[in-house]
């Protein structure tokens, strides 16, 4: 009974926590559940790990053997499993993304907030297209126009969450580093910082720039994202480098990096004095 291979997403974790759960209490192992249904130990771990979406027979025989009658609960379960799909606009670029970045515009796409911390660049859901560009031919010299054009446009579709009518929050602190580079010459940069005044005013986001004057900060070593989501599932972090991206699940990993998110926003300007530092420039 093989299982859908795809990037994980917030419900695909809460349902592998639950199927975690019903085994537990039901007293099986991954080996009598291969003993009795066949679904073998390494498809019920990945299952179990958030790391592919069971088909719908194979989570009906586990629901068999946990005992779990209730039709409600089953329902809700294949439910869930149902709608734990991968966004359906992001599998036709997959070929062209990492598949760390896939995951993380998974988990993106099911926040309701997200603490941003940037070191040297304006945050994505930020970025104007311009800018954009810039960074990706930087970042990417052998990229080939059309991939160029791909990653711009998963920008922008991902850059939607902050318009919907219930709208993705956004706390971003940024570096004064960040505003002062000039990425892609002046006309660029000055299209950029406007973009920032413009968005600073909406209710769905804060802006904070860290200034040059407040010295050594706990985000110096780079930028991160908090995660948070509704329904009680547990906050990420994603951490990313030259090496590529990385996602922190553990607790203590999250709770360091939301206190590192507090140092940082006690240390940089208000958001009144962040746009008229901005405005300065």
């Amino acid at each position: 009974m093989p299982a859908t291979r795809q990037a994980p997403t917030a419900r695909l974790r809460r349902l592998a926590a639950e199927l975690r759960r019903l085994r537990a209490e039901s007293g099986q192992t991954r080996e009598t559940i291969e003993e009795k249904t066949r679904i073998n130990t390494a498809t019920l771990y990945r299952i179990e790990s958030a790391r592919v979406r069971p088909q719908k027979r194979t989570l009906l025989a586990l629901l068999d053997l946990y005992g779990v009658d209730d039709e409600a609960e089953r329902e809700r379960l294949v439910g869930l499993s149902r709608d734990s799909r991968q966004l359906d606009w992001l599998q036709h670029y997959e070929p062209g993304l990492p598949a760390a970045y896939q995951t993380y515009i998974s988990f993106e796409s099911e926040a309701n907030r997200l603490q941003n911390y940037e070191s040297s660049y304006i945050p994505g859901l930020l970025q104007t297209e311009a800018y954009t560009q810039e960074v990706i031919r930087s970042m990417r010299p052998s990229e080939t126009d059309e991939g160029v054009h791909q990653r711009i446009k998963v920008r922008r579709r991902r850059q939607e969450a902050l318009h919907k009518d219930a709208a993705l929050s956004l706390w971003a602190v940024i570096d004064e580093a960040a505003i002062r580079r000039t990425v892609g010459g002046e006309a660029v940069m000055r299209e950029q910082l406007d973009h920032l005044l413009k968005v600073a005013e909406s209710p769905s986001v804060t802006l904070q720039i860290i200034p040059y004057h407040a010295g050594a900060h706990p985000g110096m070593p780079g930028a991160f994202v908090v995660m948070e989501f509704p329904h009680d599932d547990p906050a990420l972090v994603y951490t990313e480098s030259t090496s590529g991206g990385l996602l922190l699940e553990g607790q203590a990993d999250v709770e360091r990096y939301r206190w590192i998110f507090q140092r940082l926003v006690a240390q940089a300007l208000s958001p009144a004095e962040t746009t008229k530092l901005i405005r300065s420039l």
